[in-house]
């Protein structure tokens, strides 16, 4: 038999109007069963290998037209199982809150003539031969000619496995996949939920904020693994000691936090102890070996010490960190504080300063004079930091750089100081500055971006500059601090250690960061007539900066006779009350000015 002479074959296809199948390839005339060109794709096959089934439910006849491949996706033998809407329903899980015939039949909109559409999602009870079915039902529904629905058609899709990626997703939006208990986001939910129940009820609770002292040293000796496991173990620890109407949550990586409802802070008090002794009693078995865990808990009353959540957490916390500084192991309750109140309040203010003071560019220079100690000539001037107040007044240095340094500001202040001695060394080729670097700007590299930026187009320059580090951060690592004195070096610059003696700083470590000047802490300077310590201190001192082939500054020179001294002994340059105060005005532009009407 030829090609021309063979029959198409025909092919089932469901009419999504409803119909009854029409067979793909036969003649349908020019009515509603037109001719299907064989080369389109097959309806059903694709459904079946991306594991969907179409349907139509005729609804005044409960009847229900599947697909060929519906049997293969709900996992039946028997299609008659599925032939009507009742039948269905039999399938259907009782636990479920909505089904197709709810979205359909108690649809509160109207069909405009293009249907309704709807999507819902089901489940299909466990049978014997398979498994529960999580179902995605999308469709459209049209209605008969008073309005009410008359048939709908839509496909079905098995949907197992994203169902159970949501529930996962949605069970660790509250809780913490490691512990089981409540994440953060939960616990601090109906923490405030608790705390607005006890404000009602003018009742008294309890949340402790426990932390694992020791699990980055776990960390460290295990590895992680091992310290997850001394996190389960703890959670379930105390798990196993709360109430049933209390809450356990992991706060964060080594950090519970528990709610005790109807609590007093003596009942807090107890239940942290005894929260304390099961974690500490007894070693944790993990696939490492025994592991001893430590833990410290602090503990705030609410709504007595706390009204609002960020006030709980906020005090929990700052409680937490003074019971590992005074006593780790233990339990401390919050406790108000009249001086630690006021200092928040002076943050607040000072912060609101600083930060106003730079943007209105209220950041001024005062300059000291550093003479030289044989000649009394002015060698450079130390570049101090005032803030100007709106009405005028000036914030010293003093008084706002361990602030600055507190809240994180002292980086902008740097950058701002920096900013304007690089101006004034521009501005006057006579000039030589020195000015202090925060150990925040050290590893600044917006600071040393506008250092070596400013180096770099003024040649020169450097050599007039000098960066002072306090013997405290040159202390604190010295390889990081050889790096820091090297670089500054390389830019041109000299390097000087201020406040010497106020750390522990040996003159070996000296030589290694490799630095210029010395400046000797004004605490040794200010008594030196009337204290021999002082006195052999500071002459010893001076001695050894000159073996070493640096230069010294003795600071908080007052008078006539301790300049003698210091210059007897070789100081190279002296700073003080006795030299000159610092002050706003540039003292070298009026001797510029002397001299230019002299001339």
């Amino acid at each position: 038999m030829t090609a021309d002479n063979r029959k198409p074959r025909a092919r089932a296809r469901l009419n999504v109007d409803g119909e009854q199948p029409c067979l793909m390839g036969q003649s349908g005339g020019a009515g509603k069963h037109a001719t299907v060109d064989a080369t389109l794709p097959n309806t059903a096959a694709i459904l079946e290998s991306v594991g969907e089934a179409a349907y139509q439910w005729q609804i005044d006849a409960d009847t229900l037209a599947w697909g060929p491949n519906a049997s293969q996706v709900l996992g039946l033998s028997d299609a008659t199982e599925i032939a009507s809407g009742r039948c269905y329903a039999n399938l259907l899980d009782p636990g479920n809150k909505h089904t197709r015939f709810d979205v359909v039949m108690r649809a509160t909109q109207s069909d405009d003539g293009k249907g309704v559409p709807y999507q819902i999602e089901y489940c299909l009870r466990a049978m014997p031969r398979r498994e529960r079915l999580w179902i995605e039902d999308t469709g459209r529904w049209f209605a008969d000619s008073d309005g009410r629905p008359l048939r709908a058609h839509g496909v079905i899709r098995v949907i197992n496995d994203r169902y159970e990626r949501d529930q996962k997703l949605a069970y660790l939006s509250r809780f913490d996949g490691l512990t089981g208990e409540l994440n953060r986001w939960h616990l601090t939910e109906i923490l405030e939920s608790r705390l607005q129940e006890a404000e009602r009820a003018r009742s008294s609770c309890g949340f402790l904020l426990t932390a694992v002292d020791n699990l980055s040293r776990i960390n460290e000796a295990y590895g992680y693994d091992v310290a997850d496991e001394v996190i389960g173990a703890v959670a379930k620890r105390l798990r196993g000691k709360l109430r049933g109407e209390d809450c356990l949550g992991r706060f964060s990586g080594n950090k519970f936090g528990i709610i005790l409802k109807d609590c007093s802070p003596d009942d807090m008090a107890v239940a942290a102890n005894r929260l304390l002794a099961c974690i500490r009693d007894d070693v944790v078995i993990t696939t490492a070996g025994a592991v001893t865990a430590i833990a410290t808990i602090s503990g705030i009353t609410m709504p007595r010490h706390a009204h609002t959540v960020h006030e709980v957490l906020a005090r929990a916390q700052e409680t937490l960190n003074a019971a590992k500084a005074k006593r780790p192991g233990s339990f401390l309750a919050y406790r108000p504080n009249v001086e630690r109140e006021a200092i928040r309040r002076e943050n607040v203010r000072y912060t609101d300063k600083i930060v106003t003071a730079l943007n209105d560019r209220r950041i001024l220079l005062a300059y000291e004079p550093v003479v030289e100690s044989a000649t009394r000539c002015v060698a450079f001037h130390e570049c101090l930091m005032r803030i100007q107040c709106a009405d005028g007044a000036l914030i010293h240095a003093k008084d706002i750089v361990p602030i600055a340094e507190r809240l994180g500001l002292i980086r902008l202040l740097d950058q701002r100081v920096l900013e304007l001695a690089m101006a004034e060394l521009a501005a006057a080729p006579e000039l030589s500055v020195s000015l202090n670097a925060s150990p925040a700007s050290t590893i600044d590299p917006n600071w040393w971006t506008r250092l070596a930026g400013f180096l770099h187009s003024h040649h020169g320059v450097g050599e007039r500059l000098i960066v002072e580090i306090t013997e405290m951060v040159a202390i604190h690592d010295i390889d990081d601090m050889r790096g820091f004195v090297t670089r500054i070096k390389d830019l041109g610059c000299r390097i000087a250690i201020d406040d010497f003696g106020a750390g522990y700083t040996s003159f070996r470590n000296l030589r290694k960061l490799g630095v210029d000047i010395v400046k000797i802490d004004g605490a040794f300077v200010q008594n030196l007539v009337r204290s021999q310590d002082d006195c052999a201190f500071a002459r010893a001192a001076i001695e050894l900066a000159q073996r070493l082939g640096l230069s010294t500054v003795a600071e908080w020179v007052q008078d006539e006779k301790a300049a003698a001294m210091l210059t007897e002994w070789g100081c190279t340059y002296l700073q003080g009350a006795l030299l000159g105060l610092a002050s706003t005005e540039r003292p070298w532009a009026s001797a510029v000015a002397s001299d230019a009407a002299t001339a």
